[in-house]
């Protein structure tokens, strides 16, 4: 149990006050009491701070009230408007089914945070101003956890509009932050409130403390990240556990103390063979300062010439009589400011030192990624604090202190990400291997880390050393400098907000929780290429029940419910939506949602949803979709307000059914064509034709081989063999994948197509992101958005096939479930949104957790295999464990499409093998070197060439 009692703000050594220097942090005050504070404002003093059913004593009210007027305060700074008051009408929503993001903290704090979340998830980011807003409820199927509600909080929206709002009923939290501190305010009761949750949280007690153990996280962090730490000579009085089991670590020496009485001795020798060793380099001053979690925001340091090893001595003397269990005296190294050097002269040392302040934040994967860097400039001869300095960029703070040249700036930012990431993946190792217990609950996880470096230098290099980890006071100085830039000047690109990665893992982990447990029918199981859906469903813990017509299907043992039943029959489509329907009452399965991602089985989904009262897009309009021709002919005719129509981006086409149907489509539709299945998948039966007599022969020719399901499985011949003719447009090939709800779009992401093996039409290269100038990708995305909306579908995850021609995006399909091949895979890697996890979520009625505008993290580049082309290559089983070896490293991404290595007649890709990069040429280099290496480049599959659309 951690203590959090509040302790007075000054400790009381015999030392003179002229050398001390208190450690900054958020928890100031008097006992008891928030500090005294003016905020100059013309804002209302008479609003619903209180709680129905929460009464506040007197000093709580007085909390409240102070972090009400802050939020005042940086709202006015920021050119804001004031919160308006609504809490006299509450809000009813539907407890449990929306995102609710909560924090509790102080508003300068959280700001940055706050104002980013009501951009990406409009009044779902919830600012609690008082414990006495939220409530604990025990969750009756989670023993030991509890669900957290919010019954008041203030509400921000685009724009910064904020609300005072009241919630009846109250609102389930989906995800929890709060500012954590052992200090005066409402710590203890924040503690509590953030422990065992059944919602995902951001910090918690716990956790917090174990960032504060400074002596750990330096062990931690030069043992595992490999980052560079001040050397330090620690004296600790029992230390805890995770501290003992650790190693000695290079410029880290640690002093276990059986007594905090009769050790001079023994400090004397430490202190002195600490200041004459080498691990202290050129510094020239230490500091002795306190650590543990007690002294958070409210100790004091000394610096002391190392020349001077008695008063050194003196003062851990001093300090030895504070301390208690798990906690240390430490006597640090001060890092000597950087000599920057000079283009037309030697090193000299400036009379500034930078301190650089690393936000960096957990993304989809685990994975650390840096959101913002910023610096403290000030006199080389005392420390740098946060709040005694005014933020400004790595640019401005090296340029203030001589050092312009672009390339070397490069270097040192190469350098603060680099080892900013490594703190937080440390910290994630680290918090992997506790037990729920040790984290402060199941859900709970480091968000984001604040990383404090003295830029000095090692080795004649510049190098940025770690000083502490902190989480509120790097947000707050990053929200800072953002306000600096809140009105962008001309022809400077808005720069991403610190924040922006911290919210989307907040929607992120959001998401997780509100499906957590849900039940969902999925029509049909698909094949290889969809494994990856049952092992996301077992990590978002959803229970899957299955129709499929293969009675031994491998999903068979995997899913909560296997449904034997003929799918493949699209003809009686009515008939068996009816019949299963029956099936599930019948069993009892008290479902939540019905999706599909396979496309034969899209419109019999739609039906039988219907059927059992499920969310689902209407089955006429998934019949539109799903029929090519009458996806053409249904846009050509909408041609009405509002303009643009989805007309502009239809292409005239022609069903056929019979060989009249071909002779009167050659008159009518433009040559050449493209001639395809109507209810086809897989590009199987696609070709060019140039002219009549093309159009007779492969007419015949499909009519021929592909007759029934049993002559190609999976491709869409249950529904039967017709094809159609459309005009062939010119242009570049694209992929739109939408997620719409409720008729709103969401989300886009837009890939692009290398040019494919023609006649045929199998694709051969794909790039993501979209390399089309922004304007273009709008305009692809508004058409892929306008068709789907034209034909009707207004609620799922849509994939729609495009082309950019000269006069802009013309339409090849709409495919209306998630993209497939590897875009779900791609899609995640590079943005972290999870668009299978955005199908199921839609299909229970949940509106997807997304970020509106996500960024990618970067590039990749993909080749597909074929087997006429690669099957020699790939019937070596030392090239597939390569490959999956490659892949399970994180060193290239594989995706097996297809199991059965015998070539087909008709050409489908086997499997897709992709690089990323920093840049396109980057990632198309690494993916070249790999084809050249393993043999899928060759004459007749020249990769070069497929590549040469994204370079």
């Amino acid at each position: 149990m951690l203590s959090l009692d509040p302790l007075s703000s000054e400790w009381d050594c015999p030392l003179g006050s002229k050398d001390l220097d208190r450690e900054e942090g958020p928890w100031r005050g008097s006992a008891g009491l928030p500090p005294a504070a003016c905020f100059p404002g013309p804002w209302r003093q008479d609003v619903g701070l209180d709680c129905k059913g929460s009464p506040e004593g007197a000093e709580a009210r007085a909390w409240t009230v102070y972090y009400y007027n802050l939020l005042q305060s940086c709202l006015q700074q920021a050119g804001l408007p004031e919160t308006q008051d609504r809490s006299q009408v509450p809000r009813t929503g539907y407890p449990g089914a929306e995102v609710t993001l909560c924090i509790l903290g102080p508003p300068s704090t959280f700001l940055s945070v706050l104002l980013e979340g009501g951009v990406q998830s409009p009044g779902n980011l919830l600012l609690c101003l008082s414990p006495a807003w939220l409530t604990k409820v025990p969750a009756p199927r989670q023993p030991g956890e509890a669900t957290l509600m919010v019954s008041k909080a203030v509400s921000f929206h685009p724009g910064g509009l904020t609300f005072l709002d009241d919630f009846a009923p109250p609102r389930r939290a989906t995800y929890f932050l709060a500012g954590l501190g052992p200090g005066p305010g409402w710590g203890r009761e924040a503690a509590e409130l953030a422990r065992n949750l059944t919602c995902p949280t951001g910090a918690t007690a716990e956790l917090a403390r174990l960032l504060e153990e400074r002596l750990l996280m330096r062990q931690l962090l030069s043992q595992q990240g490999g980052v560079a730490v001040p050397a330090t000579l620690a004296f600790t009085y029992k230390p805890p556990g995770l501290l003992r089991r650790g190693h000695a670590s290079p410029g880290l020496h640690l002093v276990e103390l059986s007594g905090k009485e009769g050790q001079e001795s023994l400090v004397k020798e430490e202190v002195g063979a600490f200041l004459h060793s080498e691990a202290l380099a050129s510094a020239s001053q230490v500091a002795v300062k306190l650590s543990g979690w007690r002294w958070l925001g409210r100790q004091t340091l000394r610096l002391h010439p190392r020349a001077e090893p008695d008063a050194v001595v003196s003062t851990v003397m001093a300090l030895l009589e504070k301390l208690e269990e798990e906690e240390s005296v430490m006597v640090e190294a001060m890092c000597p400011p950087a000599q920057l050097p000079f283009p037309d002269g030697p090193l000299r040392g400036p009379e500034l030192a930078v301190r650089i302040c690393a936000m960096v934040c957990r993304t989809q994967g685990d994975r650390p990624l840096l959101s913002k860097v910023l610096c403290g400039v000030g006199r080389g001869d005392r420390p740098l604090r946060h709040q005694n300095t005014l933020p400004r960029t790595l640019d401005a703070a090296l340029a203030q202190c001589g050092l312009r040249e672009a390339a070397q700036v490069e270097v040192v930012w190469r350098r603060v990400k680099t080892a900013a990431e490594a703190a937080l993946a440390a910290v994630l190792a680290l918090e992997a291997g506790l037990s729920a217990e040790q984290r402060g609950g199941r859900q709970a996880r480091t968000d984001f880390l604040g990383v404090d470096f003295a830029l000095t230098v090692v080795g004649r290099e510049l190098t940025p050393v770690l000083l502490k980890l902190n989480c509120g006071l790097c947000l707050e100085a990053c929200g800072a400098l953002e306000g600096l830039w809140a009105a962008p000047r001309p022809g400077r690109a808005a720069e991403e907000a610190a924040a922006a990665p911290l919210v989307e893992t907040m929607l992120r982990r959001s998401a997780h929780c509100l499906m957590e447990g849900k039940q969902l029918l999925v029509i049909g199981a698909g094949g290889t290429s969809k494994k990856f859906v049952w092992e996301a469903a077992r990590h978002y813990g959803l229970k899957l029940h299955v129709v499929d017509a293969d009675p031994n299907h491998f999903v068979s043992q995997l899913v909560q419910t296997f449904i034997h039943f003929d799918v493949t029959e699209h003809r009686k489509d009515e008939e068996n939506a009816h019949l299963l329907a029956e099936q599930v009452r019948a069993r009892g399965l008290q479902l939540d949602g019905c999706f599909s991602f396979w496309d034969d089985c899209l419109v019999l989904t739609a039906l039988l949803c219907q059927e059992l009262g499920l969310p689902c897009s209407p089955p006429a309009a998934m019949r539109l979709a799903k029929q090519k021709s009458h996806t053409q002919l249904h846009l050509l005719c909408h041609q009405g307000p509002p303009w643009p129509a989805p007309s502009l981006h239809a292409v005239p086409c022609c069903p056929l059914q019979t060989e009249a149907d071909v002779e009167r489509a050659i008159h009518q539709v433009p040559l050449p064509g493209v001639m395809k299945l109507e209810f086809g998948s897989g590009a199987v039966g696609v070709q060019l034709v140039k002219d009549g007599p093309q159009c007779r022969e492969h007419f015949t020719r499909i009519s021929r081989d592909l007759q029934g399901e049993t002559d190609y499985p999976g491709i869409g011949l249950g529904w039967g063999n017709a094809m159609l003719l459309m005009e062939f447009v010119e242009g570049t090939e694209h992929d739109v994948d939408l997620v719409v709800f409720g008729g709103q779009l969401l989300a886009a992401f837009v890939s692009d197509n290398g040019p494919t093996r023609l006649p045929g039409f199998t694709e051969t290269a794909a790039c993501m992101p979209t390399r089309l100038a922004p304007e273009q990708e709008a305009q692809m995305v508004q058409a892929a958005f306008r068709c789907c909306l034209g034909c009707g579908l207004l609620n799922g995850v849509f994939n729609v096939e495009l082309k950019l021609t000269g006069c802009g995006p013309k339409l090849i399909e709409i495919n209306p479930r998630m993209g497939g091949f590897y875009l779900r895979n791609w899609i995640l890697e590079l943005y972290g949104v999870d668009i299978l996890l955005a199908s199921a979520m839609v299909a229970c009625g949940l509106r997807p957790a997304l970020p509106p505008h996500p960024r990618a993290r970067g590039h990749l580049v993909g080749i597909m295999c074929v087997l006429s082309q690669h099957l020699q290559v790939l019937s070596s089983t030392t090239v597939r464990d390569t490959l999956q070896a490659l892949h399970d490293q994180g060193l290239l991404h594989y995706n097996l499409l297809e199991e059965s290595l015998v070539p087909g007649k008709y050409e489908e890709p086997f499997c897709n093998v992709a690089c990323g990069g920093h840049t396109p040429a980057e990632a198309c280099h690494r993916l070249l070197g790999l084809c050249q290496g393993l043999g899928i480049d060759g004459p007749n599959y020249p990769v070069a060439h497929f590549l040469s659309h994204f370079k």
